[in-house]
């Protein structure tokens, strides 16, 4: 066994995962002020999308399940995901955003993460 190497078990090499491939996506993906990233953050109870222009460092529009409008919304995650996607969308539109770069944040992308993509489409922000 190499030195330095830890043995991940259960959640942490979940997250250990994670934590790599977002990085790897990172080196490809930036965001500029033509098109701007679409971050994902997802945790098991809410998922937080946000539309950041790297190269000010600016977040120009964000949703997530904490709002108002989509706090107490009924349905299962997926639903309150997709509904996270449209108000993202809403809002990009609304700050000038027309197209965008998808971030998954390390996240496969499946489930809720994919209900949100797909609502930003449908909402007419472009991928």
């Amino acid at each position: 066994m190499a030195y330095g190497q830890k043995i991940l078990k259960g959640d942490a090499y979940k997250r250990a995962a994670i934590k790599r491939r977002h990085i790897r996506i990172r080196k490809r993906i930036s965001g500029t002020e033509e098109r701007p990233r679409l971050v994902v953050t997802r945790s098991n109870r809410h998922i937080v999308a946000q539309v950041i222009d790297d190269l000010k460092g600016h977040t120009l529009a964000s949703a997530s399940t904490l709002d108002a409008s989509v706090r107490g919304a009924e349905g299962d995650k997926s639903a309150q995901a997709k509904q996270v996607g449209a108000l993202v969308a809403e809002r990009a539109k609304a700050a000038g955003v027309e197209a965008v770069v998808f971030d998954r944040g390390g996240n496969q992308y499946a489930g809720r993460i994919a209900a949100l993509a797909d609502a930003a489409r449908e909402a007419g922000l472009k991928f």
